[in-house]
């Protein structure tokens, strides 16, 4: 046994996973931290989006308009996986290089999504620079953020290169506006912050990321768009450039600048600390200490091996810190539960698949009537909360402590969130039927009923008061058939995940 609790165990899970069933805790025990990290980093890719899409017909002429398949695709794998941290890292990376569906008005969308999809998942735990790389030359990115078609200026029709890429590049998926320590604190001259970069390198950099074209198009085939950007050399841009100090000779075709500026980024000194602290924001809490932020930094500057940039030992780093390992203390400690989080661990929790390999849960983005969040429908690239973002009129902000998350929390998605649940938490959603059988026989007791809901979902995080709150509410459902049993086992779950405690992931 691995000398851990069982609480200890399910906090884990919840951090490097979605969920923790009691098989998932028993090979926490088995194995160690460690040793369950290395089970699952060497675990087999599932079948990728674009391949599933493909043979479920979504690569048809009929769907080359449409999302069809995208949503089925995303859930079957953040449901139905076994590679739950892969899986939970991939999403991670999904709300850090920010595509959406709803910015891909391109033929083949769907496919395009699917093929962007397997590029996060793929590389999640490789290398950061390659992962920059591949994400900058995907089709989907390239019609997202405008890469695709851009072209050198030209004077007579006053054309000059396009800067979306160019900035949100360096903005959101790199360094960022403003230089930092390696703890991820603002460095500053003369008590003001220091810009990471000037209008002058976004325009250079422009014109660097000109000339890139999908590889080929069909309108009956959208192989392509799995396939990186490739290189027009007519449409590039002439001439030297320098970014961020760095020369690029004149004399360098389209993809070796490319290289030079990609390796330029991915060597800045504020990668570590500004992509190291926004994946632990995704992971395990919203306001990290300058001291976590520094160790998880240092090891994406050296991974103990000489290497810069190992997002495997970056998760490791992430998951196995004294901060995230300690249960937060403090008001400011924690953070909020994305819903999608939420709703795929009760999904997983509760044994959920698809019947009929439909995978209908569709687009849970509705703030009224569903979640308030669906993955890869962030509505702008700035994703659904920025990594910044501080709560107005609240202790949080007069603090100064970030809570990302709650850029998402209104009136609207915590009544859509709970008004959800209660109905899928009863009925299942789609063709994915929940299975509580194997609580039946608990549901009799209704406080060990609480305690073992309390412990897979909050590991354990509510206090004595609330379980006995929800023990009580429980406890008024009279039993006298299974459906009463089953009532029971429904309202201490939606209880216990309506509970600030367990909304608060500490």
């Amino acid at each position: 046994m691995s000398g851990l609790t069982d609480a200890q165990v399910a906090r884990f899970l919840a951090q490097a996973g979605f969920a923790a069933t009691a098989a998932d805790i028993a090979a926490v025990h088995a194995s160690g931290y460690g040793g369950w990290l290395d089970q699952q980093f060497a675990a087999p890719l599932s079948q990728p989006h674009f391949d599933w899409m493909v043979d479920n017909g979504y690569a048809e002429f009929a769907h080359r308009f449409d999302f069809a398949g995208v949503d089925p695709s995303q859930w079957r794998k953040l449901i139905g996986s076994p590679d739950g941290l892969r899986q939970r890292v991939a999403f991670a990376w999904s709300e850090i290089f920010v595509v959406s569906m709803a910015g891909l008005p391109v033929t083949w969308r769907g496919m395009a999504a699917a093929a962007y999809l397997d590029v996060l998942e793929q590389r999640a735990f490789g290398s950061y620079r390659d992962l920059l790389e591949a994400a900058t030359l995907s089709c989907a990115m390239g019609v997202y953020l405008n890469m695709r078609g851009n072209q050198k200026g030209d004077a007579a029709t006053g054309r000059v290169p396009d800067e979306n890429y160019a900035r949100e590049v360096m903005q959101l998926f790199s360094i960022g506006v403003n230089e930092l320590d390696i703890d991820g604190s603002l460095k500053r001259v003369g008590g003001k912050p220091v810009e990471t970069y000037s209008q002058a390198d976004i325009t250079e950099l422009a014109k660097v990321l000109t000339g890139w074209e999908f590889d080929g198009v069909s309108a009956t085939d959208p192989g392509f768009m799995r396939r990186p950007m490739v290189h027009i050399a007519s449409r590039f841009a002439p001439g030297a450039k320098k970014v961020l100090a760095v020369d690029i000779a004149a004399s360098l075709t389209g993809p070796a600048a490319l290289k030079v500026a990609l390796d330029t980024l991915a060597n800045h000194a504020n990668v570590g600390p500004f992509i190291g602290r926004q994946l632990i924001q995704r992971l395990v809490c919203s306001s990290p200490s300058p001291a976590y932020v520094q160790r998880v930094a240092s090891v994406f500057n050296n991974n103990g091996d000489g290497q810069r940039g190992d997002l495997k030992a970056v998760v490791r780093a992430v998951l196995l810190d004294t901060e995230a390992r300690a249960i937060a203390s403090g008001p400011a400690g924690g953070r909020l539960r994305e819903p999608v989080q939420r709703f795929v661990q009760w999904a997983r929790s509760f044994g959920l698949q698809s019947a009929g390999g439909l995978w209908n849960v569709g687009d849970l983005s509705n703030p009224a009537t569903r979640l308030g969040q669906s993955p890869l429908r962030s509505p702008t690239v700035f994703n659904f909360f920025r990594p910044g973002y501080v709560p107005p009129n609240s202790d949080l902000g007069v603090n100064g402590v970030t809570a990302p998350e709650f850029q998402l929390c209104n009136e609207s998605t915590v009544a859509g969130y709970l008004n959800y649940m209660q109905t899928v938490i009863a009925s299942g959603v789609g063709d994915l039927k929940p299975d509580y059988s194997a609580d039946l026989a608990l549901a009799g007791d209704a406080v060990a009923l609480v305690d073992r809901y309390a412990l897979l979902l909050s590991g354990d995080g509510l206090s004595a008061a609330t379980k006995a709150s929800i023990a009580t509410a429980v406890g008024s459902i009279k039993i006298v058939t299974d459906a009463n049993r089953l009532s029971r086992i429904q309202a201490a779950i939606l209880l216990v995940m309506a509970s600030p405690e367990y909304l608060i992931q500490k």
